[in-house]
């Protein structure tokens, strides 16, 4: 066996990557990706292809007629199948933050990285959140609704609390998270908060509440929080973090927001917690989300009131989508002039000679 320096091992798996993704890369965009993206990506000298209609039973096969070694998506599937059979891929970068859409182990067996765009889209999912606070509090789109139908009722809809002085308990204090707590302080709410990665000093900098990383001190916010907003990536971990325990310590009337992942709420716990406490609830993610763009869909959620619902389109702002494209130029910028790879999110499953060296 041959045993190599370390800088003569960097050296070939840097040209074992050279001849993977050819020094100008095709790329095939399998959704629809900011102007200022496909322009970016050209004028590094990529042919790029795109078609927004791509699915996973039909990327293998675009993927073989373009060529392409780069597969760029947001919210299409790319499931284990579609790495069976997937032509001269190389890298695939999911344009978004979350990447539970793409099966990054199926990818790592066949050799293949998985990158994705962290926080790049926090701010617009942030403004989001905050907006069903908003509509939640002040009944924003049933007063709309209700003058739609020629019904003037100033009565019913004086009614609010306000979010200035509400105790607002932030689950998760990623990118998306740290920017709700800017916009929650900016109306002078009473912020806490739970993150595994969080450290008392930067809590104390924050001026917010540092919740100990544990299931009994998290009850314990719940019950004191007068909204409760989730931003936790989805894992073993946060599977159906949001059930039973998790509602029945919510106040009657509390507000739930969820801009994350559907999976990480048992939806029956929550509907029970709407009918039984009065709890309001603002989502942007199910549990049962459609793959296709456009579809029928009928959910007891959407049937209950005090609801505030939205098509998973917390990133999709014009700000968020240019900073998700900017950011895709600069990964593939990167794999060809530098020849490493950016935001691998699938590194344990990738061997030395498959993963680019500079991590």
């Amino acid at each position: 066996m041959l045993v190599l320096e370390s800088g003569e091992r960097v050296r070939i798996e840097l040209e074992h990557w050279r001849f993977k993704m050819g020094s100008k890369p095709g790329v095939l965009i399998a959704d629809k990706f900011d102007q200022i993206g496909i322009d970016g990506l050209r004028e590094l000298g990529c042919d790029v292809h795109q078609d927004a209609d791509l699915g996973p039973e039909t990327i293998s096969a675009a993927l073989k007629a373009t060529g392409a070694k780069v597969l760029v998506v947001r919210s299409t599937k790319v499931p284990a199948s579609v790495f069976e059979d997937c032509g001269e891929l190389g890298l695939v970068i999911r344009a978004g933050a979350g990447h539970d859409n793409i099966d990054s182990a199926a990818a790592g067996v066949k050799g293949i990285p998985v990158c994705n765009c962290p926080g790049m889209n926090a701010v617009a999912v942030a403004e989001l959140a905050f907006g069903h606070m908003l509509n939640l509090d002040r009944r924003i789109s049933l007063q709309t609704k209700s003058l739609r139908e020629g019904r003037w009722n100033k009565k019913e809809f004086s009614k609010a609390k306000g979010l200035k002085g509400s105790n607002l308990l932030v689950v998760g204090m990623g990118s998306i998270g740290m920017e709700l707590i800017k916009r929650a302080q900016a109306f002078e709410m009473n912020v806490s908060a739970q993150s595994r990665s969080m450290h008392k000093e930067t809590a104390r900098a924050l001026g917010i509440k540092m919740i100990e990383y544990s299931r009994d001190a998290l009850k314990a916010a719940i019950e004191d929080a007068d909204i409760v907003s989730v931003h936790v990536a989805l894992c073993a971990d946060t599977d159906k973090l949001c059930g039973p325990g998790f509602f029945g310590a919510m106040k009657p009337g509390a507000m739930f927001i969820n801009t994350s992942r559907g999976e990480i709420v048992d939806e029956q716990a929550l509907i029970q917690a709407v009918k039984e406490k009065g709890v309001r609830v603002g989502l942007d993610v199910y549990q049962d989300q459609p793959s296709s763009k456009d579809c029928a869909w009928e959910q007891e959620i959407a049937e209950l009131p005090g609801v505030s619902l939205t098509h998973h389109v917390g990133a999709s702002t014009d700000q968020a989508q240019e900073a998700v494209a900017l950011e895709v130029i600069r990964i593939v910028r990167t794999v060809i002039e530098e020849s490493r790879t950016l935001h691998v999110v699938n590194k344990q499953v990738l061997n030395e000679e498959q993963l680019c060296p500079a991590f």
